[in-house]
């Protein structure tokens, strides 16, 4: 294949908000700090060393200790633990839910690039200390969004009810649903390792955060990457001046709400509640919506006075949860962190935030769009080469590339622009003889001419259509190239798990990775393996 990568932008899978950022456009700049270029993170190491309130290191250090306590760590992540207490340390920060075995590919995708830009900038800026975050979502509750995960084009899914933070969620039950995939997996080196990744995790973890740590942790602790559950009384000590804030004055809503009125031209990814926050227990997290002078738990017999609610967020702050306005600014506060890396999705709620950070005077991160990647067998690529596909061809979507492909292998011409703009200058003959004789005869002219025009296009259409037909066999062949690509017409990192490319792969699937991609050059990467 003549390339192992192909821009963003040209991808066809990014919205125009993310692909005008990547470009830079001018009136994108008031929603973003810096762009995440090498030489500007020297001017965010700057701006937080001079914003972050140090303070928020010693119980951030002691929180993680915690965490990972019943966990044996590398030397490396317990290493990066003890720099988070030195003033010269920051972090790079990722995010994700807890899906089941990781989910999606892109777990993989969003955590490496993570790890590589450490690297990046230690070797850039070797005075300081750079630490790769891995912030697991464990406040989340929308269950239905993470309990299941693809193998093979099968989907499968832990059928469990779930109402509150599903980091909080007992993983009983999962006995079972390991059976069943264990089953699938075979019983090569390879699957056997994934077995005991799976049962070691969630079999042998009590809660959801507890095994997704110990999973994420396997995979990526040699790399000294840290592990955050932020659902912690101790860390949202420091949080609570800023959900006062909001409480009082639904700041949050008011900057933001400012901010997606002027977006234009763009889809707005996220709208903000005028009360940004939930009330969570074990078994409940619900919006906190204030009425009637009065703050109500929705879908709650749940109330507060003004007084019993800051009363109640001074003892116990580990009762409010960040939603997806906010849990970024909570991440701000208790995090020494320069760059958040996410998906495109991500970066785009992201760029709505801005304002609400300098209401409240904390500094915004930079904002990287992760690695995205198209992992393909050499039998998948010598396969494209033998049918004349590039990268680019296979990227688009399977209705315009069938009819691109016929077009180029077709024997003869199947277009008929030629001919229409033959068409075309006969009729402008027509329309100046219909000017020297009887205007009016202009409309009969016209007439004629779209007749013929959609005459020669309905032509264009069947002679289509007819070679489809022909050529039916050759065209099937790179449907389906395509298919095996790109599952259920969508990208193949937002539907495969790592399970399936770790069973030819094993243990150098994730160290393949982390040399080919380069978090900083922004391209869709290919990658054989």
């Amino acid at each position: 294949m003549p390339t192992d990568c192909i821009s963003y932008q040209t991808s066809g899978y990014f919205s125009k908000l993310i692909q005008d950022y990547l470009d830079q456009k001018s009136e994108l700049k008031p929603l973003y700090n810096h762009f995440p270029t090498l030489e500007n993170f020297e001017k965010q190491i700057a701006e937080k060393a001079s914003n972050f309130d140090n303070r928020n290191r010693i119980p951030l250090v002691s929180t993680l200790k915690k965490q990972y306590q019943n966990i044996e760590i590398s030397d490396s992540t317990k290493q990066n633990i003890e720099l988070l207490s030195l003033e010269n340390t920051f972090t790079i920060t990722t995010g994700h839910q807890l899906n089941l075995f990781t989910g999606p590919l892109y777990f993989l995708y969003k955590i490496i690039s993570t790890i590589n830009l450490t690297k990046e900038l230690k070797s850039k800026y070797p005075s300081y200390n750079f630490v790769p975050i891995y912030w697991m979502a464990t406040e989340d509750h929308d269950f239905e969004e993470i309990n299941y995960f693809n193998f093979k084009g099968k989907k499968f899914r832990w059928n469990k009810e779930s109402t509150g933070p599903v980091g909080r969620l007992p993983t009983e039950g999962l006995a079972e649903f390991f059976e069943i995939y264990s089953q699938e997996l075979g019983s090569s080196t390879n699957a056997n390792t994934l077995k005991k990744l799976f049962e070691d995790a969630y079999l042998k973890h009590n809660n959801l955060a507890d095994a997704t740590r110990f999973l994420a942790d396997s995979l990526f602790s040699n790399y000294g990457l840290v592990i955050i559950d932020a659902d912690d009384a101790d860390l949202k000590k420091a949080f609570i001046p800023f959900v006062k804030e909001e409480l009082e004055n639904q700041t949050s809503y008011k900057a933001v709400q400012k901010t997606i009125e002027n977006f234009n031209d763009y889809t707005v990814q996220v709208n903000p509640r005028e009360i940004n926050l939930f009330y969570i227990e074990d078994n409940l997290r619900e919006r906190i919506i204030f009425e009637n002078d009065k703050y109500h738990v929705n879908n709650t017999r749940i109330s507060f006075s003004k007084e019993e609610i800051f009363s109640l967020l001074e003892n116990n702050p580990e009762k409010f949860s960040p939603n997806v306005i906010m849990r970024p600014l909570y991440q701000e506060i208790i995090l020494p962190n320069l760059c958040y890396i996410g998906g495109g999705g991500e970066i785009a709620y992201w760029l709505e935030l801005k304002s609400s950070f300098e209401a409240v005077k904390i500094t915004f991160p930079m904002l990287l769009v992760r690695n995205s990647v198209l992992l393909t067998t050499e039998k998948q690529a010598k396969k494209a080469d033998q049918l004349n596909l590039t990268w680019k061809d296979l990227f688009t979507k399977q209705e315009n590339l069938v009819n691109t492909i016929t077009h180029k292998i077709s024997a003869f011409p199947i277009d008929l622009t030629p001919q229409k703009e033959s068409l075309k200058t006969q009729f402008q003959y027509l329309y100046e003889l219909a000017n020297q004789t009887d205007k009016s005869f202009s409309g009969a002219v016209k007439a004629q001419e779209v007749k013929q025009t959609k005459g020669l296009e309905n032509l264009e259409k069947r002679l289509l259509k007819a070679q489809k037909r022909k050529l039916s066999d050759q065209l099937q062949r790179v449907i389906d190239l395509q298919c095996e690509l790109f599952p259920n017409n969508s990208l193949q990192e937002r539907q495969s798990n790592f399970s399936e490319f770790y069973l030819e792969k094993g243990e150098q699937l994730v160290p393949l990775l982390l040399q080919k991609l380069k978090p900083l050059e922004m391209n869709f990467n290919i990658i054989t393996i």
